[in-house]
């Protein structure tokens, strides 16, 4: 039986042997960080270390990173009760807390007219479309570009960042949110006053740590120009879609999109049965985005674009990462292709 590919890094990356590391190295750590002996600083010790490797990879200050249980609860901590606008292209743990009734264009791309008072993604995890922020914007997620293209928060114009562990190589369960010099939130969970006050309960500091530990590896990565080489793949799986299946829509071509993301759709053959096919030939694929309890359904954020009811439903996500090899890549394509090939001979 072949060895199962794995081309679903937009919704977990796999975990990097440095964040794992860091993890099983705090274990030990019996110490509370809040408490003031010697246990206590030791464990305070390592949260902080964290902090400051995340803050020089995200190119922002160690003080003003607030973490939380993800990028989901932060994006509560940063979009309760402000009544900001943003589009339908947004990631669901933003758009729940948003008016979304500004329009995309079909390249998924978003004009705001007041970016004090609105959200906007700087890369959508679905077609990896990458959005130019305007200055002064108030919140922009950040979870899917940290890590895979060169960014700075603090030079980004953004108010508040939003960012995740596991998109990058981290542990699941930990993120954070980023605020721009001199602002501050409200905490919604209250309690002992930690991280600054900003967000009560004790730090997990395992997490914190692989948290750290991921970022510090990505910025790395980053330097070195691995991701420069997974957009060569995303560029040949591209094109051996495109030359097997003429029909094939890539979604977003024509914009600047992150360089290991591929959604692309077939009018009429279901992203769902698309994703079941290839799970049983041994592919990880995705329909849209992996937060939405395992429903497969049509892709809001295609809807947004201009796509009609048809083709968002038969939508899927190929993203890949520094893991992923040629090999694997022909051979996801030659099996989607052959399934194609039979999709057409049914709606004959």
């Amino acid at each position: 039986m072949a060895e199962r590919v794995y081309l679903d890094w937009n919704a977990t990356a796999p975990l990097r042997p440095e964040a794992r590391a860091a993890m099983i190295a705090t274990l030990d750590e019996v110490g509370n960080p809040s408490s003031v002996h010697a246990e206590g600083r030791r464990a305070k010790a390592i949260v902080e270390q964290a902090r400051g490797q995340i803050a020089e990879a995200f190119g922002a200050q160690a003080s003003d990173i607030v973490f939380t249980s993800g990028a989901t609860e932060a994006a509560a901590l940063a979009l309760s009760g402000r009544g900001f606008r943003g589009s339908e292209v947004e990631h669901d743990a933003v758009s729940s807390w948003i008016n979304t009734d500004i329009s995309a264009g079909t390249d998924g791309l978003v004009t705001l007219n007041d970016p004090a008072g609105s959200t906007l993604q700087f890369a959508n995890s679905e077609t990896g479309v990458i959005q130019a922020l305007p200055e002064g914007l108030a919140v922009s997620d950040f979870t899917q570009g940290f890590g895979k293209v060169p960014l700075a928060f603090d030079w980004s114009g953004v108010q508040m960042g939003l960012i995740s562990a596991h998109k990058l190589g981290g542990p699941k369960g930990i993120g954070a949110l980023v605020l721009k010099r001199g602002l501050d939130v409200e905490a919604m969970i209250k309690g002992g006053g930690q991280e600054m006050g900003r967000r009560s309960g004790t730090e997990n500091v395992a997490a914190i740590a692989g948290f750290g530990a991921a970022a510090e590896a990505a910025a790395r990565d980053l330097a070195d120009g691995v991701w420069e080489d997974v957009k060569k793949l995303r560029n040949i799986l591209e094109s051996l879609l495109a030359s097997g299946a003429k029909e094939t829509i890539l979604v977003g071509k024509e914009s600047q999109r992150l360089p290991n993301t591929s959604c692309f759709a077939v009018p009429g053959w279901k992203g769902e049965t698309q994703v079941m096919q290839m799970d049983l030939a041994g592919f990880a694929i995705s329909a849209g985005s992996a937060c939405s309890s395992g429903k497969v359904k049509a892709s809001r954020v295609l809807r947004a674009m201009g796509y009609d009811e048809t083709t968002a439903a038969s939508a899927v996500r190929v993203s890949i990462g520094p893991q992923t090899t040629e090999e694997q890549i022909t051979r996801f394509a030659e099996v989607w292709i052959n399934h194609y090939v039979r999709h057409k001979r049914r709606a004959a």
